[in-house]
Parts: C-alpha cells; sequence; structure tokens
C-alpha cells in the first residue's frame, strides 16, 4: 500500500470521532512573520503527501466586467488577497490540529501560470467579482481541474458578483453548469455533520446584524449558496461558496470570542475541513 493510501486511511480514521471543541487562540498579529499562528513540522515519512493550502493570484478588475483596471497581478492588495494570510495560516494550523492530516504550516501564493500548480491538488479563490482570467489561465485553469484538481471558491455576495463568476467560469468550461448541493450531499456531513447551509458573515457585518439575526452582507445576498462544477464521470471539480465567507471566519477567529463560537468553530472550520476531506478523497 502507497504512503499516499495510508495517509488517507489516517485522516478518516482520525476524523470519524473527531469533535470540534477548542479553545479560542488569542494571538497578536505583529508578534511574528506567522502572525502568532504556531508552528510544527511534518513527519518527514509523508513528506511527498503533506497537505498544502494554495492560494490563488489573480487579475481584478474594478470597472464592472471585462474591465481589468484595479491592482492587477503582482500587488499585494487586489482582490486576492482578502484575508490573507491570517485565514490560511489559521485554517491550515486547524486542519493540522484536528486531523491527521500532516499539512505544510506555510501554505502558498500562486498565479494559474505558475508550473508547480500541478503539484497541488488543491487551490482557493476568494472574492472573485472582479476576477478576470486571461485566455491563458483559462486553458491551464479547465486543464488543472480535468486531470484532478480542485477548486474552492470564497467570499462573494449578490448577483453582481455572481454574474462576474458565473461568466469566467463558462469561460473555462463553456458547456458545464455549476449545479446548487443539496444540503444532504456528503460534502456538508464527511466529517463534521452540519445541520445547515451556513452562511458566515465578515465579523464586523456579524457584530452589526447580531441584535437582528442578519449574517448577510447585502440585500440581494440573504441566501448562501453552494455550488459544484462536475467533470464527464461526476467527480467534484469545484466548490463555489457565494453568499458567504469561510475565509473570515477563519482569518478572526482571534479578535471576537462570540463571533468565534458562533461562526468560526461551528461553521467556517468545519465546513473547510469537509471540503478539504470530500476534495482529497473523492
Amino acid at each position: 500500500m502507497t504512503k499516499a493510501k495510508w495517509f488517507f486511511i489516517l485522516f478518516m480514521v482520525a476524523c470519524a470521532g473527531v469533535s470540534l471543541v477548542f479553545a479560542q487562540r488569542y494571538y497578536n498579529r505583529r508578534s511574528s512573520p506567522r502572525r502568532g499562528v504556531p508552528d510544527w513540522e511534518s513527519d518527514k515519512e509523508f513528506s511527498n503527501d503533506v497537505f498544502t493550502f494554495v492560494r490563488i493570484q489573480y487579475s481584478s478588475g474594478y470597472g464592472g466586467r471585462g474591465y481589468r483596471g484595479g491592482y492587477g497581478r503582482g500587488s499585494r492588495g487586489g482582490s486576492w488577497a482578502t484575508d490573507y494570510p491570517d485565514s490560511d495560516l489559521n485554517f491550515s494550523f486547524r486542519l493540522q490540529q484536528l486531523t491527521s492530516m500532516e499539512v505544510n504550516p506555510d501554505g502558498l501564493v500562486l498565479e494559474l501560470t505558475n508550473p508547480k500548480l500541478l503539484d497541488y491538488p488543491f487551490i482557493y479563490i476568494v472574492e472573485p467579482g472582479s476576477l478576470v482570467f486571461s485566455e491563458e489561465e483559462v486553458k491551464i485553469l479547465r486543464n488543472y481541474l480535468l486531470n484532478g484538481g480542485f477548486l474552492m471558491v470564497d467570499d462573494f455576495w449578490g448577483e453582481d458578483e455572481w454574474y462576474n463568476l458565473y461568466y469566467e467560469m463558462k469561460r473555462v468550461f463553456p458547456n458545464r453548469e455549476p449545479v446548487e448541493l443539496r444540503l444532504d450531499h456528503p460534502i456538508f456531513h464527511a466529517v463534521f455533520d452540519l445541520k445547515e447551509k451556513p452562511q458566515i458573515p465578515s465579523i464586523g457585518a456579524a457584530i452589526q446584524g447580531r441584535d437582528y439575526g442578519i449574517t448577510w452582507e447585502r440585500e440581494d445576498a440573504q441566501i448562501p449558496h453552494y455550488k459544484a462544477i462536475y467533470d464527464d464521470k461526476g467527480r467534484m471539480m469545484a466548490i463555489i461558496c457565494h453568499n458567504t465567507d469561510l475565509g473570515d471566519g477563519w482569518e478572526r477567529e482571534g479578535e471576537d470570542e462570540w463571533y468565534f463560537r458562533e461562526f468560526s468553530e461551528k461553521k467556517a472550520y468545519p465546513l473547510g475541513i469537509n471540503i478539504v476531506f470530500y476534495a482529497m478523497t473523492h
């Protein structure tokens, strides 16, 4: 049996009885290059099977569909960098802590055109409401997903941002439609059993709407949607998390105990772990 197979067996056994009862981490974001997130070393025996959280750096357009203005490539200030690096560091830490996965403590930021992309089976795109793929990126992403890669899209709200992403993904897969996932889909129950399709707001929106039960960030984004794109064999290639913000649930866990208990602990981390588990075992 290969080490990779042992890797998945260990992951599944560990996750079968895992409980999401853990202490909130309070940290000083400026205390270290790791933003106060604990460091660790991966088991050398599993050096080829370490999970790495890979964030995609993309071009941003801020003037509507097709506009290529804004920050653009090479900037730390574009939409692709939202919640970075805290969300990536925190999520990698919790994935390492709550499962038996061997997880890279640092993660990576890659452009789709980076030759190393094919070395990593899981990629993350955030705030795609102004995303613009180049023709080269369209071809690379199509090839990556059809050859076993998995894409998670997160943190975009409302109809305008949805149609921007829809347009770009139709360039990648002209003949494939995103399919709304039902609550009984295994991705909501793979490790943690979620009773709803959660809506995770940013910490500011959550606190502002706390007394009113409002968890959406704009009026045309009241219902969270989780949609999937499948290949011809029925394998999920991408999950699109719309009208929700898992990344803020990961990033802001150390800032407010109520937000942590209500959104990070109950929703953002469980669903994130479920998504990674499902992606890496299907």
